[in-house]
């Protein structure tokens, strides 16, 4: 019975993956044919962006901070206070900030998107986009990825910026250290490459996390408990996809740069 059961999820996860490929092909396909309604973009470029920036700011202060005062404390008899600013940046640049925001960004924007599709999907407006011969991927998945696409990368970097902030006012602050010394030490510290692979893997973060968000609510069904499942399912293989492409993406860029 475990066995059968194995082989089941096992087929299940096949289809999903063979699936969320086919309508990636179909995005990327609707995309390349011609420019979208601008309505249609800077509506998801607010809900996307503009809408998260309150996420990100509170997320990224504080996370800075928190890294600020672990340094400190935890490389205390080394001399942790002359380390603040380049394990804030590089730690911000490289990996929390880029993770950290696309699983808080992700959770908000993923659950948003999937029960507004899985609403539309159960009470039929889906299938009244295609009597009107619209095709639904180009009208309603194709703005959504390319605004999580975009936006992603961009809130990724405020977020650094925000972090390495939050570290500065510790560092001032609580360990006393000069506002000069701490941001000469993440000049010197963070490189174009450091940037590169942190802001280069939210793109991917981004795509797939709408894509997810896209599809869980194409194949809604059950009326208002499906889109209720739609969303928490939307939510967590978004955070577990982000976790896992984190690390391939994050042995290639180290093997690229």
């Amino acid at each position: 019975m475990i066995l059968t059961r194995a082989r089941s999820r096992a087929d299940e996860a096949l289809l999903y993956v063979g699936e969320l490929t086919d309508l990636a092909v179909q995005t990327v396909q609707q995309a390349w044919r011609g420019p979208m309604e601008r309505a249609l973009l800077v509506a998801q470029f607010d809900q996307v962006g503009v809408k998260s920036i309150s996420i990100v700011v509170i997320t990224s202060l504080f996370i800075g901070m928190v890294l600020a005062l672990q340094t400190a404390y935890s490389l205390a008899s080394f001399g942790g206070k002359l380390f603040v600013g380049k394990v804030v940046s590089l730690s911000l640049v490289r990996e929390l900030a880029p993770v950290l925001m696309s699983l808080m960004v992700g959770g908000r924007v993923g659950a948003g998107i999937a029960a507004e599709i899985g609403t539309m999907r159960v009470t039929e407006q889906i299938d009244a986009l295609r009597a009107l011969a619209t095709n639904p991927v180009r009208k309603l998945v194709v703005p959504r990825v390319i605004a999580t696409t975009l936006m992603f990368p961009l809130l990724t970097v405020i977020s650094c910026a925000l972090g390495i902030l939050g570290g500065l006012f510790i560092a001032v602050v609580n360990l006393h250290v000069s506002a000069n010394y701490y941001l000469r030490s993440v000049v010197d510290s963070v490189s174009y490459n450091d940037l590169a692979s942190g802001v280069g893997k939210t793109f991917f973060f981004g795509f797939t996390t709408g894509l997810i968000a896209c599809y869980n609510g194409l194949k809604t069904t059950g009326g208002a408990d499906g889109v209720g499942r739609a969303t928490t399912a939307t939510v967590v293989t978004s955070a577990i996809t982000v976790l896992i492409m984190d690390f391939f993406l994050t042995k290639l860029f180290l093997f690229l740069f």
